[in-house]
């Protein structure tokens, strides 16, 4: 039997854990499915995808820097999608529709709630970011209705706008926007979307915002404790918590849109953390 062809598709796209991720759910479920890198032109995007599904190619993700042409590229939008403004998955549906989804924010909330235990509902939030990361996590978390979230981010412009943005799906959630120095309560949880983490800096946050009880998590990743779990701890946080779980959750809802089977998880974020 021949195996179905999927692809994760960056630039650069090489140092990408997708491969092997998706190779591991393929063993763990017996789907015929091979996975491969590969790097588009930085001008080459649409160009890239289009020819991998004339090659036979059935599912595409889609990591930086192009998570907004393939918004752009598809004909429908699932809502998650739409409101994201940006899409990590595409395949074709029933229709014959190139369609995109982001199955990001379905990811984090997945790996802080089954793999860490939080819950949000009725917790109060602050994340770090109005960028792309940030806007594709926000839906889900309102949906786990949390008493608050906070979106601080240096241009108090850009959080505005998400808040406008999603204010019609914040129920009871108070949704609110601020720059990163304002916040001076500490919050039960604070999710850092920005990438700052990655090159050693960090917002200019009051340590006021962390009490022990506060739960940490970076959406970035990396061998050793990043930049702003560290700067957390200094402060007193017990809980700490990166972004590979998100990266093998989001990863699993993309494999189960395009086989309809839903791989188990824990062992693939385990064997990761090992390798």
């Amino acid at each position: 039997m021949n195996n179905d062809l999927y692809a994760v598709v960056g630039h650069p796209v090489s140092h990408s854990k997708s491969p092997r991720i998706h190779s591991l759910f393929a063993s763990q479920t017996g789907e015929p499915v091979e996975y491969t890198a590969i790097q588009a032109p930085l001008d080459g995007f649409a160009d890239t995808v289009r020819q991998f599904f004339e090659r036979g190619g059935k599912g595409v993700n889609v990591t930086v820097p192009f998570k907004e042409q393939a918004w752009q590229l598809a004909d429908r939008r699932t809502e998650r999608a739409e409101k994201a403004g940006a899409a990590n998955t595409l395949y074709y549906d029933s229709e014959g529709l190139l369609t995109a989804d982001n199955t990001d924010g379905c990811g984090l909330v997945r790996d802080l709630t089954e793999n860490h235990g939080l819950s949000l509902n009725g917790a109060r939030i602050l994340i770090l970011g109005a960028g792309g990361a940030v806007r594709g996590v926000i839906g889900p978390i309102l949906a786990q209705q949390p008493a608050s979230l906070t979106i601080a981010n240096r241009t108090v412009a850009k959080a505005d706008a998400l808040v406008d943005l999603f204010a019609d799906e914040a129920g009871d959630t108070v949704l609110s926007a601020c720059g990163f120095d304002q916040p001076d309560q500490p919050f039960d949880l604070i999710i850092n979307g920005t990438s700052a983490s990655l090159q050693g800096d960090l917002p200019p946050l009051s340590p006021n915002v962390i009490c022990a009880e506060s739960q940490i998590y970076d959406m970035m990743y990396s061998l050793q404790t990043t930049t702003f779990n560290q700067w957390a701890l200094e402060q007193g946080a017990e809980k700490v918590f990166d972004g590979l779980g998100m990266l093998v959750e989001q990863a699993a809802e993309s494999f189960r849109i395009w086989r309809d089977v839903t791989p188990e998880t824990a062992s693939v974020i385990e064997e990761l953390r090992n390798d």
